[in-house]
């Protein structure tokens, strides 16, 4: 691993980082910010997944979460968004290849050799962060916004005894019936939709839901909300009884100022579980 660059932050140390990651046969970045609290302690840790056309650095400029992470003792791990490099399939699209990784691991050729998102994510990035940096593995939770609201839904449901409490900001809640879904499923995993499901969050939350609450925040005046479908998640969470909030917050739209406003009450959130 080799360190880019660093600057001191709220006491804390906040690096950029690169490594050669051997699921996406790519070289990736990504950013942790370790809080006050981690010496000589190990500190629980939050995962933020960003959206699509992100990469690490949109949420750790703009989000306005390390502030919020020092006040509650919190690591909080920023990676990319997918694999990227002139070796790296792309697409001419925004909302599919690099800076579109859906957090998937991908099954069809070209993407199958770089796209292993959810493998780099829950497998490769968390052991090596975990070696390197004073974290404790037993104190995970997980959010996003977008795409990667949708990841951390996936993700956290799925791994739930990893994963002890799940947020995400305007998800992409029902991506199997979304053109922000089922185009970049069938690129990444095919036309057979029964693999679909799996990626799917609230297909999920009618399966399995999470055994802590939820947390959940939907701007109402978000212009993609055709697109993020939040009210199939909060009827799945309704019909499944899921302890939590689904806030549909007025006037709020999809960008990162939307995102900095309720930042503190998601690190709050998560502080409790953790």
């Amino acid at each position: 691993m080799q360190i880019l660059s660093e600057n001191i932050c709220f006491g804390g140390v906040q690096g950029v980082y690169s490594h050669a990651a051997k699921t996406t046969n790519c070289e990736m970045t990504f950013s942790v910010y370790l809080p006050p609290q981690e010496r000589p302690h190990k500190v629980p840790v939050l995962w933020y997944l960003s959206g699509l056309t992100c990469t690490h650095e949109n949420a750790m400029t703009k989000a306005g979460a390390q502030a919020h992470a020092a006040e509650f003792g919190i690591a909080v791990i920023f990676p990319d968004t997918s694999p990227r490099g002139e070796d790296v399939t792309n697409d001419e699209a925004f909302d599919l290849g690099q800076g579109a990784g859906f957090y998937v691991n991908a099954t069809v050729a070209p993407w199958a050799s770089h796209f292993q998102m959810w493998d780099y994510i829950t497998s490769e990035l968390s052991d090596l962060v975990f070696d390197a940096f004073p974290l404790d593995r037993e104190r995970q939770s997980i959010t996003g916004h977008s795409m990667g609201g949708h990841g951390a839904l996936t993700i956290g449901m799925t791994l739930p005894e990893v994963f002890k409490s799940v947020s995400a900001f305007a998800p992409i809640a029902n991506p199997t019936n979304s053109d922000w879904g089922r185009k970049q499923f069938t690129a990444y995993l095919g036309n057979d939709e029964t693999t679909w499901k799996a990626h799917d969050a609230s297909l999920l939350m009618l399966e399995k839901g999470h055994v802590n609450p939820i947390l959940i925040d939907q701007g109402a005046a978000d212009n993609f909300l055709d697109l993020l479908r939040p009210e199939t998640l909060a009827q799945a969470m309704a019909s499944k009884r899921q302890a939590g909030n689904f806030r549909m917050q007025s006037g709020y739209d999809h960008s990162y100022y939307f995102i900095s406003t309720f930042m503190r009450d998601h690190i709050a959130f998560h502080a409790q579980n953790l």
